[in-house]
C-alpha cells in the first residue's frame, strides 16, 4: 500500500496529457506559452475572480504576493506556527516578521478569535493557512482586515477546490495563493502555483514580479523574480482540470469511508467543504500507532512534527507558548489517502487502527 500514488491518475488521463504535451512540443513556446494564459483564464473563471496569475510554485506565489503589497523590513505579518515552512519563510525573506497566532484545535487553521490581540501599528497583513483541505473563518478574518486596513493573503496550497459559504479557496480574500505540487488536490507533474485576486493593480504587479519586474514596454519597473510557470506544466493542468471536480468527489468518498469507521474523524466547520489534501487524525500515542501500522505495511506521515519556531533556522521567531499548535505537532497522524484508494486497502487501515488504542 502506498501513502499517496499518482500511477492511477497518470493512467486515467494519459491520452489527454499526451495530447496537451504534444501541442507544446509542436509550438515550442516553453516559457509563458499560450497554455499559461489559457490556464489563468480557466482558473479565474472557476474561482469567480478577475485575475489568476500562474507561477513557478506555491512558495514563490506567497513571495510575489508579499512583494506586490509592498511588505518589507520592519513590517509584521500575522500567521500560524503550525504549517509547512513556506509562509513563515517568505515573510522572513522580504524582511518582515511573522507574528504567530495559535490554531483552532478542531480545524488546525488559525483561530480567528485570537488575531486582534496580535495586531500592532507594524502589522501589514494576515496570512491564514487553509490547512489539510478546508478554510479558516474568513468572515472574521476579513472583518478584522477591514477594521485595521490590513491585507489578507490566503495560503491555500492544500485547499484549492474547497469552499466556505459558497466562496472558493483562493477567492475569499484580497489575494489567494495555491500550489500545484504533484500531490495536491489539483497537481501538475513538477512544480507550479498560482495567485488569485480581483484587484487590477495588484494583479498587474504580480505579473511583472513573476517575470523579473518586466512590464509590457520591455522595461523592468521593479525588482522581481523568475517566478514563471513552465508551459508544459500549464498544459498538464489544463488536461487534468476537466476531471478535477470528479476527483474532489472521489476524495470525499474515500474520506467518508474512513470517517464512518474511526472514532474521531476530521472536523468540518459549518459552511465549509473539505477536499482532504490529507486525511489526518489525532492520537495521543502517535509513535505507538504509527509503529503498529508500519508493522502491517501501512505507511503514515506526520504533517507537521514541529512548529515553525522549533526549526533551528527559525528559532529566532520564538514568541512564547502556542499550546494548540504544539499539541497538534505531537498528535497528528495522516493516513494513506488518494482518490483511487481502494476500499479493501481502507479496510486494512481501519482494522489495524481498531487493534490499537487510538
Amino acid at each position: 500500500m502506498e501513502f499517496f500514488e499518482l500511477h492511477s491518475q497518470c493512467k486515467a488521463y494519459r491520452e489527454e496529457i499526451a495530447e496537451a504535451l504534444g501541442r507544446v512540443l509542436d509550438h515550442t513556446q516553453f516559457i509563458l506559452g499560450e497554455e499559461v494564459a489559457l490556464l489563468e483564464s480557466v482558473l479565474a473563471e472557476f474561482l469567480g475572480v478577475k485575475h489568476a496569475i500562474a507561477t513557478s510554485n506555491g512558495t514563490d506565489s506567497l513571495l510575489i504576493a508579499l512583494l506586490a503589497l509592498g511588505i518589507g523590513r520592519g513590517d509584521e505579518v500575522i500567521t500560524v506556527p503550525f504549517t509547512w515552512i513556506s509562509p513563515v519563510s517568505m515573510i522572513c525573506s522580504v524582511g518582515a516578521y511573522p507574528v504567530f497566532v495559535d490554531i483552532d484545535p478542531k480545524t488546525y487553521c488559525i483561530d480567528s478569535s485570537l488575531i486582534e490581540e496580535k495586531i500592532t501599528s507594524r502589522t501589514k497583513a494576515i496570512m491564514p493557512v487553509s490547512l489539510f483541505g478546508q478554510m479558516p473563518n474568513f468572515t472574521e478574518i476579513n472583518a478584522l482586515a477591514n477594521k485595521y486596513n490590513l491585507a489578507v493573503i490566503e495560503d491555500g496550497a492544500q485547499s484549492f477546490g474547497s469552499e466556505q459559504k459558497g466562496v472558493k479557496s483562493g477567492g475569499a480574500s484580497l489575494i489567494g495563493s495555491t500550489s500545484f505540487f504533484p500531490s495536491k488536490p489539483l497537481g501538475c507533474y513538477g512544480d507550479g502555483g498560482a495567485l488569485f485576486t480581483c484587484d487590477d493593480q495588484l494583479a498587474e504587479k504580480c505579473k511583472m514580479l513573476r517575470n523579473h519586474g518586466k512590464g509590457g514596454d520591455q522595461l523592468h519597473h521593479m525588482r522581481g523574480i523568475n517566478g514563471r510557470m513552465d508551459t508544459l506544466q500549464a498544459a498538464i493542468l489544463l488536461a487534468k482540470f476537466p476531471f478535477f471536480l470528479e476527483e474532489i468527489k472521489m476524495r470525499q468518498r474515500v474520506a467518508k469511508r474512513y470517517s464512518e469507521h474511526l472514532p474521531h474523524p476530521p472536523f468540518i466547520e459549518e459552511g465549509n467543504t473539505h477536499i482532504f489534501a490529507q486525511y489526518t487524525i489525532r492520537v495521543d500515542n502517535r509513535d505507538e500507532v504509527a509503529a503498529h501500522l508500519a508493522r502491517q505495511k501501512i505507511p503514515t506521515r506526520v504533517y507537521y512534527p514541529h512548529c515553525a519556531y522549533e526549526h533551528p533556522g527559525y528559532a529566532f521567531l520564538q514568541q512564547g507558548c502556542f499550546p494548540e499548535s504544539e499539541k497538534a505537532t505531537r498528535q497528528v497522524l495522516s493516513l494513506p489517502f488518494h482518490p483511487w484508494l481502494e476500499e479493501r486497502d481502507q479496510i486494512r487501515v481501519i482494522e489495524a487502527l481498531q487493534c490499537v488504542s487510538v
